[in-house]
């Protein structure tokens, strides 16, 4: 199986029309285009994850003045979206499908294709206690890495085909339930990623 996007090439920046946050302020915080083929005969479903691997695992020091997390501190997974029992017809979400803007305190009803149901993603915990920013993230919500972040994000979308029509998860799930449920049921996965910063002088 075969994933790609238009939105950005592999392994290279995604555009702030895709990131939650900017270097003036908030994003577009559009989802980006996917598609995908060479599906395996017998899928009954696709489960879309998207996971940044690169987090700082110290968050006091995200965006602190005068302070520059360095890029050998140890990283921990931020989960930008999770979404189950898309059907098998659907290959290809158009970019803006499943988000089209900044929602504070998150999406209530994320769109997305029919059928589809659409967990929580990790900036329920970030911004829990946040009186301007506090909520359930449902769907997709792009990048904002820390502005002070030495290190440069990737984020890695990935597209599982299932052998099973709907994974048992429950409401506001999480990505680590849909790891739970797909076991014994993935069938083929496929993989993009793009980079995004904040900082002018991450990566050099």
């Amino acid at each position: 199986m075969r994933l790609r996007s238009d939105s950005f090439d592999n392994g290279q920046p995604i555009p702030a029309e895709f990131a939650f946050g900017a270097p003036q302020g908030l994003g577009g915080n559009r989802s980006p285009h996917l598609a995908w083929d060479d599906v395996p005969e017998g899928t009954r479903a696709f489960a879309l994850l998207c996971i940044d691997p690169d987090v700082p695992t110290r968050p006091e020091m995200a965006g602190k003045d005068g302070v520059e997390i360095p890029a050998d501190q140890p990283r921990a997974d931020f989960v930008h979206w999770a979404m189950v029992d898309i059907p098998p017809a659907v290959t290809e979400l158009a970019a803006g499908a499943c988000s089209d803007g900044v929602e504070r305190k998150g999406k209530a009803n994320p769109p997305g294709p029919a059928g589809a149901r659409q967990g929580s993603n990790d900036f329920t915990g970030w911004f829990a206690g946040d009186a301007d920013l506090g909520g359930t993230y449902l769907g997709y919500d792009g990048p904002w890495p820390p502005p002070n972040d030495l290190r440069v994000h990737r984020y890695f979308f990935r597209v599982f085909a299932l052998d099973v029509p709907s994974l048992e998860v429950g409401d506001s799930f999480s990505a680590a339930e849909v790891f739970a449920a797909m076991h014994g049921h993935v069938l083929a996965e496929a993989t993009v990623h793009g980079t995004y910063s904040l900082n002018p002088k991450a990566g050099a």
